[in-house]
């Protein structure tokens, strides 16, 4: 039996569909955080993700971030009569850390990107239920 080119085309762009969609590449879900620590996540009824199938935004957990600054203090005697709080001036400039506290806390909604076939989901953000 011969095929046609239209039918042989058809034939391989099924294919090809059929290929990715099995393999399920990536995909949007929604998920709640039920634990923050080790941090669990349901998706629904029949699937909790844990921490060995996330990878976190720094938009869903504590991070350290560097920025540079350069202004002068002002401190006015807290009145407390120590030398050592009295009125000063000084600059401060540089290179500074800071922590930022993002990490994500029981009850929370999330929005997932489901990749690598659904062995692995990296949490975007934080979601506003309505």
């Amino acid at each position: 039996m011969s095929l046609n080119a239209n039918t042989w085309i058809k034939t391989i762009k099924r294919a090809a569909v059929e290929a990715v969609e099995a393999r399920k590449p990536f995909a949007l879900c929604l998920g709640e955080v039920i634990q923050a620590s080790p941090l669990k996540i349901s998706v629904d009824q029949k699937m909790t993700l844990t921490v060995a199938q996330l990878m976190l935004t720094d938009a869903v957990r504590d991070h350290t971030v560097y920025m540079t600054v350069d202004h002068n203090t002002e401190s006015k005697s807290g009145g407390s009569g120590d030398s050592s709080f009295a009125s000063h001036n000084h600059a401060y400039k540089g290179k500074k850390a800071f922590k930022v506290h993002r990490a994500l806390k029981k009850g929370e909604k999330v929005i997932l990107l489901r990749c690598d076939g659904g062995q692995k989901f990296i949490v975007l953000d934080r979601v506003e239920a309505t």
